[in-house]
């Protein structure tokens, strides 16, 4: 079996033959394959790679523009931050200018700023008119509900006049002759208008007025006026007497917030002229709670009776 082949080539020259060996052939041939597999691959590689690098260009450009936009949010929020910054600041020396214009507003008016007290507190106390300062007074006892000449008894510890021993004495004992006339010294309801023996107070009123305040009017000669009553600021209640366990005539006065028992004289000297002192020397009352529900309500005042008015001096 012959394994070669010929090759025969013609050209100007004449006919050339060349004898190859079939091995040589096949090497060829399988060298032909490799090369075009190999180029197959190199164009499928190329392809791959640039598709590759289209698409890790593509999430290039989307990151640099996140990054762009990122940076124009940064600065952006530095931006709102410095403007904060400086309406804060802006808003701190408002906040100091106005506090010093409240401590002005505070002396023209005669009130003296509350310890411990938020601004916002002063302010509610400051912005009180007139008139409703003079409803806070109607509503809550103030004043002397005789006339004052002055004070036996203090509130407090003392020997009892009568029975001799150490006791606290709740209330005031105000200096009056035998029927002196005794006012209401705010609005209120009568709670108890008549003798009161467990007391010793002998004859006795007690007005319940709002926010739980209460006055006792004791030792009386007479009391013209009956339980469930209403009674105004001002109003005639009743006339001193000497009743019960009492060394001599005189008014026990007594003022109580929610059972407890304050110390009527603050409550006696309380004025328009001295409004705010109550305020530091009672502390048993929450009194911004007070005013605040109070500055929703303005009532027509009644005249202070003259008894009244003798105790602002």
């Amino acid at each position: 079996m012959d394994k070669h082949f010929t090759i025969t080539i013609h050209d100007d020259n004449g006919v050339r033959q060349f004898n190859l060996h079939k091995f040589i052939k096949k090497v060829v041939y399988y060298f032909s394959i490799f090369i075009v597999s190999m180029i197959i691959i190199a164009v499928g590689a190329i392809l791959y790679l640039n598709d590759s690098i289209e698409k890790v260009q593509q999430k290039k450009q989307n990151i640099e523009k996140a990054y762009t936009a990122l940076q124009h949010q940064n600065e952006k929020l530095l931006g709102d931050m410095k403007q904060t910054e400086t309406s804060l600041e802006s808003k701190k020396k408002e906040l100091a200018q106005l506090s010093d214009s409240l401590s002005e507003i505070e002396q023209m008016i005669g009130l003296k700023p509350i310890s411990d007290e938020s601004l916002q507190t002063r302010v509610n106390i400051a912005k009180m008119s007139s008139s409703q300062r003079a409803t806070l007074m109607q509503l809550i006892p103030s004043g002397s509900p005789v006339e004052y000449r002055g004070i036996t008894s203090k509130f407090g510890y003392r020997i009892h006049p009568k029975l001799g021993t150490r006791e606290f004495h709740k209330g005031v004992d105000l200096k009056a002759k035998l029927h002196t006339p005794i006012y209401a010294t705010a609005d209120a309801l009568v709670e108890w208008a008549g003798y009161h023996k467990r007391s010793g107070f002998g004859k006795l009123i007690i007005l319940e007025h709002v926010y739980g305040f209460k006055s006792y009017y004791g030792h009386l000669n007479k009391i013209v006026i009956k339980s469930g009553q209403f009674v105004k600021k001002g109003q005639l209640i009743g006339y001193t007497g000497n009743t019960g366990l009492s060394s001599g005539p005189h008014l026990h006065y007594e003022i109580r917030f929610i059972h407890r028992a304050l110390n009527p004289y603050y409550f006696v000297k309380w004025t328009q002229k001295n409004y705010d002192e109550i305020f530091q020397k009672e502390k048993k009352v929450p009194w911004q709670s007070l005013i605040t529900a109070t500055s929703r309500v303005t009532l027509q005042p009644t005249l202070t009776p003259p008894s009244s008015r003798l105790a602002q001096r």
